[in-house]
């Protein structure tokens, strides 16, 4: 049997269609001039690469650390509407931010967004009334075409069936409505397979360490590859700045004197095991323009989130105690004691809202996309929301359409002319891919767990297959990562031959969800290290 220290890397087998190597991505990057270099990962960056490619762009795409490696794979883990907007008046926003949430969970990537019913609890001497939410969420369903149902009020009796740990002490009602969640850094690294696809070159941890310029003009990047300190550099007709909290850091690049763009808000989030399985969600008013959220995700339970301004450096951004109090404090509002035990924590983390800048509070600020041209030519974009992320790419498309001179026109499709509503790859019927893999998945090895074959079906879609054949080729591979966990040694392969991973956290953290369970072991950080040495 082939141990787990000797599997090798998919690229040996001719047909694998495994990734080429960092040095062949390097040389590749030098060699050519492309129309676009995107520098920076994030979900902004990804989705800009991918339309580019899409529109006949020479793309490529940078990043100093993972892709999503920062603030994209910090969120809520929410596709959804809103339902705050409501009450300042953005109808045409919550309008639009329904139709690609709805655009994205049906359509582009069913296999990665899934259903969440909401319930938010209204309290004696609560911010809100039960009538002025009830309307609320009949307007919020309305807004989406009643696509998931018509928002309604249900009892408390009702209410704490599907969430068994719902506090129902003053509880006088509980406004219902329906939104959609992912797993973030699954959904980004699958629309940096739809960029490659389409045609962009991708690089992760290759830090950008000075700008090229032409006449005055950025024209291009430095950078070092952050795996082995090999330093190289990669030419553009156009650089777009997409660095997410770093963006005026670039900026300062390009010009020294650039004005700052933007302001940062801290969101903190915690996980925890859960008590007992919850069927719904909750969104607690905490007073009128804030909500915390008590998420059932990964069969764990999401807590947060916070707001606040923050003017560190964004490479320090960390969840504090005051943080996990305030959170813990906030959720106990609508959620009992017994689910929010410090012990039964097994992660935390915390990223950074890009908002424009201004004075006031960030917990009002609009979520808005920020798009500057600096004095060199270099355009940065940052900002906006995860629902509409396909919006935000079409939007900086449409610009670079638009430039003065039109630089990239003549070499790029209009985007009124590209489909609409693009696939990401892998996408199936979640449900009959898991029955696929429960009945075919354990030929000729040991039958897939039920729980192994979900969690595939939902994070890889119709790619599941790939990931059950070399399970079936490999017994060793087939093995649960951690008993308490449904991945299993394949996905690590996989992840390093197919889905650009170079380290423990990209693997760990990002790849599959043994970090966010507390499971992510020295043993196994020790395993998958190996796994990924013996790739290269």
């Amino acid at each position: 049997m082939t141990t787990l220290q000797s599997v090798p890397a998919l690229g040996t087998h001719p047909a694998s269609g495994s990734l080429p190597s960092r040095a062949e991505t390097r040389e590749q990057l030098s060699k050519a001039t492309y129309d676009l270099l995107v520098i920076g990962g994030g979900i902004l960056g990804i989705s800009t690469a991918w339309h580019a490619a899409q529109s006949g762009l020479r793309v490529a795409l940078v990043d100093a650390g993972d892709f999503a490696g920062a603030t994209s794979s910090a969120s809520s883990k929410l596709l959804h509407g809103g339902l705050r907007y409501l009450q300042t008046g953005a109808v045409k926003l919550v309008a639009e931010n329904h139709f690609e949430r709805r655009a994205v969970s049906r359509q582009v990537a069913p296999h990665l967004a899934n259903p969440l019913t909401f319930y938010l609890p209204v309290y004696k001497g609560g911010p809100h009334g039960a009538a002025k939410l009830g309307a609320g969420v009949f307007a919020y369903s309305a807004l989406s075409a009643f696509g998931d149902g018509v928002g309604h009020v249900i009892s408390p009796a009702r209410a704490q069936r599907d969430v068994p740990e719902l506090r129902t002490d003053n509880l006088k009602a509980v406004a219902v409505y329906g939104d959609d969640q992912m797993n973030d850094a699954r959904m980004a690294l699958m629309t940096v397979r739809a960029a490659v696809d389409a045609g962009a070159v991708v690089l992760n941890h290759a830090a950008v360490t000075g700008l090229r310029f032409t006449k005055g003009r950025v024209t291009g990047a430095e950078l070092e590859d952050r795996q082995d300190g090999t330093e190289f550099g990669v030419d553009a007709r156009l650089v777009l700045n997409a660095t997410g909290p770093w963006v005026d850091h670039l900026r300062k690049l390009e010009d020294p004197n650039a004005a700052p763009s933007i302001r940062l808000s801290k969101g903190a989030h915690l996980v925890l095991k859960r008590t007992r399985p919850w069927k719904a969600a909750l969104a607690t008013p905490i007073d009128k323009y804030r909500i915390t959220f008590a998420l059932p995700w990964e069969d764990m339970l999401l807590l947060g989130t916070t707001d606040e301004e923050y003017e560190g450096d964004p490479a320090d951004v960390a969840v504090t105690e005051k943080d996990t109090a305030q959170i813990l404090d906030e959720a106990a509002f609508s959620v009992r004691d017994q689910q929010l035990s410090r012990d039964l924590i097994t992660y935390s983390f915390a990223g950074l809202r890009v908002l424009p800048g201004g004075p006031g509070s960030t917990s009002k600020a609009k979520r808005e996309t920020v798009v500057t041209e600096g004095r060199g030519g270099m355009l940065s974009v940052a900002g906006g929301k995860w629902t509409t992320f396909r919006h935000i790419g079409r939007t900086v498309m449409n610009k670079l359409a638009a430039l003065p001179g039109h630089p990239l026109a003549e070499d790029m499709e209009p985007m009124a002319r590209l489909p609409k509503k693009v696939p990401l790859p892998g996408i199936a019927n979640p449900n009959a891919v898991a029955h696929r893999l429960l009945v075919d998945g354990g030929t000729p090895g040991p039958r897939m767990a039920a729980d192994t074959a979900r969690h595939l079906a939902t994070h890889y879609g119709s790619l599941s297959f790939d990931i059950a054949r070399l399970a079936n080729d490999n017994q060793a591979l087939a093995e649960r990562i951690h008993p308490d966990a449904p991945e299993i040694w394949a996905q690590v392969a996989y992840a390093r031959d197919r889905e650009w991973a170079e380290t423990a956290d990209d693997v760990l953290r990002r790849r599959t969800t043994l970090t966010i369970r507390g499971l992510a072991t020295d043993d196994i950080r020790a395993k998958v290290e190996d796994m990924l040495a013996d790739g290269r």
